[in-house]
């Protein structure tokens, strides 16, 4: 929101202007005319808009990347749908299981970098309430958190690949293609969580942040004594118009605080601001399309059947449809298109 800062902008603005109108002496104005002087000169002087673009676009490019380093499991659960074959009750395990194991691994990412996540799954007891976890999982995830210094977003990937071995073992997965094919998906999961944890640790740093801020606000502060409204400042032809309301400098200054707040808010994508992303139904919705996708929908497709067009080379143009440029052109190429057709023909009546 950058309508407080316009608010307080204008309150101040027109204060100063109607004391310097109405309240100050004739010394007195010639000392504010000096100092509004000197204000818009430093105003001038300030490179808002080449430090601001640079920082925008910094943050939005920061912003997009992590959008696109998160982790989809629909990818892993089709391989693993199409390459662990079986119906019997341990194959539907391994699928699911293997499909859980990465929803874990992108839950134990967001705890690490989303508050939203952190107040959702603040212990383990947590996620085996919500159904990511199981009691013995929970205590190998334990004993492995002091020798991988709290980082174990990577454990159950590992528990995943050992599965994958374990099915090619038992010959669940056919080939070693499909083996490598699935394994290629998980480490392609495991390093947008390690993206996502990237991103996270290397910020942007705070210094630019801070300059970027401190210039933008210090043009709003010396604009509220540069852009006012001088009696004696010369024959310019702008002098000559008495303007109360800078109607140009509220539009330059509601597009540098505007920038400036969409970089606030495009910052960290996984805060808890309603313009941040929505994890919660994010990881909702990757455990239910992956079990979807995995198990419920092995044996759920429609039956092979022959289409409409089955016996024809192309099928016939569609009976209700906007004719286009073109159609419209080819047919008024030539004048045997304007001719009536044989069953139009009966309607016409000759003299």
């Amino acid at each position: 929101m950058v309508w407080p800062e316009l608010i307080v902008f204008t309150v101040i603005y027109l204060a100063l202007s109607c004391v310097y109108r109405y309240a100050l002496t004739d010394s007195s104005k010639v000392l504010f005319e000096q100092i509004a002087l000197y204000c818009r000169s430093y105003v001038d002087s300030i490179p808002v808009t080449f430090v601001l673009g640079f920082y925008i676009s910094l943050v939005v490019t920061r912003w997009w990347g992590q959008f696109e380093s998160l982790p989809w499991p629909d990818n892993l659960a089709i391989l693993v749908s199409n390459s662990v074959q079986g119906r019997d009750v341990r194959t539907r395990m391994m699928r699911r299981t293997i499909v859980r194991y990465a929803n874990l691994a992108f839950v134990l990412t967001l705890r690490m970098i989303s508050p939203k996540m952190q107040k959702r799954f603040p212990t383990f007891d947590h996620l085996i309430t919500e159904g990511y976890l199981l009691d013995t999982e929970k205590n190998l995830l334990e004993a492995t958190i002091k020798d991988a210094n709290g980082n174990i977003y990577w454990v159950p990937l590992v528990w995943a690949v050992s599965l994958i071995e374990s099915a090619r073992k038992e010959y669940y997965i056919k080939n070693d293609l499909a083996v490598q094919v699935v394994l290629k998906e998980i480490n392609i999961f495991r390093g947008k969580c390690g993206s996502l944890l990237s991103y996270d640790r290397i910020s942007i740093p705070l210094v630019y942040t801070q300059v970027v801020t401190i210039a933008v606000y210090s043009f709003l502060i010396a604009t509220i004594m540069g852009r006012q409204f001088l009696e004696n400042q010369g024959n310019t032809s702008i002098g000559t118009i008495d303007i109360y309301i800078p109607v140009f400098t509220y539009l330059q200054i509601l597009f540098y605080l505007g920038w400036l707040k969409v970089a606030e808010s495009l910052f960290n994508p996984f805060g808890k601001d309603d313009e941040d992303f929505d994890v919660d139904s994010l990881v909702d919705r990757n455990m239910r399309i992956s079990y979807l996708i995995a198990d419920k929908m092995l044996d759920s497709h429609p039956e092979l059947q022959q289409d409409k067009h089955w016996d024809e080379v192309f099928y016939k143009q569609a009976l209700i449809r906007t004719p286009s440029k073109k159609d419209r052109e080819e047919e008024n190429e030539t004048t045997i298109n304007l001719l009536p057709k044989d069953e139009e023909a009966a309607f016409i009546v000759s003299p």
